[in-house]
């Protein structure tokens, strides 16, 4: 355990290509999970709790960590079960989502695993609409689920989604006369649904697609039928982080392929705390932005679709 806890900070700087390292643990039984260790800053255990009245059931309390203040979430209770039985006896993983930090506890930290995003699978189908996950893989003949902790955050501590009145009116007075289409593509489905309407909002018609490896297929198949991805779509804008294919390897293979190598590609990621732009550039991606900012995204896409329809 004192392994794990020492070489979380050296493990989170690690960037690969469609690579990925989890950090194993357990929420109180037998199941084991994992999380991208690109999201955690952290892992200690579990610190002295102060209790907020008034806050959100999942939420146990916040911890003095490092001259901060984070608050604390039971991932059992939060992902549908029980609460943890005694929080002293339990760890914290400490994460960076989405440009905020915050604590999971967990009962127990198991060890760190380095996979291929090719072994990452999606939930299989009949899972149902209300499920945490984002992915599952196997490791040592034993399931591992992948929390889609975005969902999680959503639901505890909801982020204001809308565009502000003076970004929707430059919009509105830049808007090309054919509507655009942009291609999204995103293994959350919370995420896709707050980019989905962020650019509905501005007028642009959305398809949107799960993974990295669904949406280059779509993209091969739409050149097989003669139509060229770039000259469809205004713009690409994708996760980094997927099962199957990520974002880096989705974004390179694209600009191999001289027949979508246009795109125009937004690597859209909530990978704030350690997100490497040398990375962005070294696949050719145009450009990145953190997650979920509804003033910044829309921006960004009205200003490329604007560009789109003059050229």
């Amino acid at each position: 355990m004192a392994g794990v806890l020492d070489a979380v900070d050296q493990r989170t700087q690690l960037v690969g290509e469609n690579r990925l390292e989890l950090l194993l643990f357990r929420l109180g039984g037998s199941q084991v999970y994992g999380i991208n260790v690109f999201k955690v800053k952290e892992v200690l255990q579990c610190p002295s709790l102060t209790v907020l009245p008034m806050s959100h059931c999942v939420v146990v309390g916040v911890a003095h960590i490092r001259n901060g203040t984070i608050p604390i979430m039971d991932m059992s209770l939060a992902t549908g079960g029980p609460a943890a039985a005694d929080p002293k006896a339990c760890f914290v993983i400490i994460t960076e989502y989405n440009t905020a930090i915050q604590g999971f506890l967990v009962s127990d930290v198991e060890r760190f695993v380095n996979l291929n995003w090719q072994e990452i699978h999606p939930p299989p189908k009949g899972t149902g609409r209300d499920h945490y996950l984002t992915a599952v893989t196997e490791v040592d003949n034993r399931i591992v689920e992948i929390i889609d902790v975005e969902k999680i955050l959503a639901e505890v501590s909801p982020r204001d989604e809308s565009i502000s009145e003076e970004i929707l009116e430059e919009v509105r007075e830049q808007a090309p006369a054919e509507k655009p289409h942009v291609l999204i593509v995103d293994d959350s489905k919370i995420a896709r649904k707050q980019v989905r309407r962020c650019l509905e909002a501005l007028g642009v018609e959305v398809t949107a697609k799960c993974d990295g490896r669904e949406a280059l297929t779509h993209l091969q198949e739409m050149v097989a039928a003669g139509t060229n991805p770039s000259e469809f779509y205004a713009m690409m804008i994708s996760d980094i982080e997927m099962p199957e294919l990520d974002g880096y390897t989705l974004t390179t293979s694209v600009r191999s392929d001289p027949l979508m190598k246009g795109m125009h590609i937004i690597l859209h990621t909530s990978l704030s705390g350690v997100f490497n732009q040398n990375m962005v550039q070294k696949v050719g991606a145009d450009d990145f932005i953190a997650k979920f900012n509804p003033d910044v995204l829309a921006s960004k896409v009205a200003e490329q679709v604007k560009h789109a329809s003059e050229g």
